[in-house]
């Protein structure tokens, strides 16, 4: 049993169904009100165009049957890794601000970008 359904069954205690009904009731004003879509795909996105996380995919689940939870899942991978592959490409050059905050959180240190593997000398 997922904890969402934990927390509807009541088993979790009076306050986290009551939250989990709340919290489900927002999500179907936002998929009413179009803040929450799923295009002919059955794939969900928020607001912004973002394929959902599967923390809201799964809450998304209880409200409509048009979402395609594989669907959406197999599309968000897609995203993140198109987004990965851009960084990539970015060839990013770090601000002085950027270094500075650095060195503020972990010293003269040499830090690596775990998405390039670029190793930064503080």
């Amino acid at each position: 049993m997922t904890r969402l359904q934990r927390e509807l069954s009541g088993s979790l205690g009076v306050f986290w169904k009551s939250f989990a009904e709340k919290e489900l009731e927002q999500i179907r004003e936002d998929f009413e009100t179009g803040k929450i879509t799923v295009d002919e795909n059955g794939v969900a996105r928020n607001r912004i165009g973002r394929i959902l996380m599967s923390d809201l995919l799964d809450k998304l689940t209880y409200i409509t049957d048009k979402v395609d939870v594989e669907a959406t899942k197999a599309a968000r991978e897609a995203e993140t890794d198109a987004f990965l592959e851009s960084y990539r490409k970015a060839n990013h050059r770090h601000s002085e601000e950027e270094l500075n905050e650095m060195r503020a959180v972990f010293g003269t240190a040499t830090v690596v970008d775990i998405i390039t593997g670029e190793r930064i000398r503080l």
